[in-house]
């Protein structure tokens, strides 16, 4: 149900994106949208793992440098069967972890020294799991694809924008409806976000249900969601907003309004369904 939740979402991001262009340009306008979503995808194919490693300083670490942390992510990763990870440590104080990577192949799990200072082995392990899941269900594929669709409909928008400033845009029966093109510049943006959030919830759930089976307890993951939540909130984490959905708590604050577009289910129920897991 997960994966086809994540496939509808997909295809209504991608209908959003074809729309724009159909309004905002007609014709030419859908297929200049189509080819720039391509374009951005096969970028942030090849080089967005390498981007974020090197946006927050991470530092590759051998198993003679973190020989604990080594030891479980590869038990995690044989017990996912995965190939071994490339391991990164982040020189930062809140506790937090991401993993990136196109593929299972190229993949690489990243922690920060707050984290490996404040979790129990056990805790760490379920952390790790939540991570070596991400990567096993090709979570930050998806959410690379999400994110450079939606990025590329905020392009359109603006695209449009100038051109309406400028006096852009022609008069033959290809252009899109200026009123349309209108509409679409204002609420096309803001459905991709929310959209693209959609996907980074559901996605999060299904990581924590795999991670738990990957480190065959999900009571050490709820308690060390429980402590990340908190740590976050008082240690502040210099994240770049584009890349926050791939941590594993998010590492931006905020309430109200910005709830709606957060990148991460609400906590609370995270931590109940992995207790429920228990339970059953």
């Amino acid at each position: 149900m997960n994966g086809l939740k994540t496939m509808m979402l997909m295809l209504v991001l991608t209908l959003i994106l074809v729309a724009a262009g159909g309004m905002i340009g007609g014709r030419s306008g859908m297929t200049f949208a189509l080819v720039m979503a391509f374009g951005m995808n096969f970028l942030a194919y090849w080089f967005s793992d390498k981007v974020v490693l090197r946006m927050y300083g991470a530092r590759q670490v051998s198993e003679v440098e973190a020989p604990e942390l080594f030891a479980s992510v590869r038990r995690l990763a044989t017990r996912a069967g995965l190939p071994m990870p490339k391991v990164y440590l982040i020189n930062q104080d809140q506790p937090n972890a991401f993993a990136t990577g196109r593929n299972p192949e190229h993949g690489a799990v990243a922690v920060t020294t707050g984290i490996m200072r404040i979790l129990t082995r056990e805790e760490l392990e379920g952390v790790l799991g939540h991570e070596l899941a991400h990567i096993r269900n090709r979570d930050i594929l998806v959410g690379t694809v999400a994110a450079t669709i939606a990025g590329a409909i905020s392009y359109l928008a603006q695209m449009a924008q100038w051109a309406m400033i400028f006096g852009g845009g022609r008069d033959d029966e290809e252009d899109g409806n200026p009123f349309a093109a209108i509409v679409m510049m204002i609420v096309g943006p803001i459905a991709a976000l929310l959209v693209q959030m959609a996907i980074s919830r559901s996605r999060e759930y299904g990581a924590d249900a795999r991670g738990a089976e990957i480190a065959g307890n999900p009571l050490p993951l709820a308690s060390a969601l429980r402590k990340l939540q908190m740590a976050s909130q008082r240690i502040p984490l210099q994240a770049n907003p584009a890349t926050s959905h791939m941590f594993i708590v998010n590492p931006l604050s905020g309430g109200g309004l910005m709830k709606l577009f957060s990148t991460h289910p609400p906590m609370e129920e995270r931590i109940a369904r992995l207790e429920a897991m228990r339970r059953s």
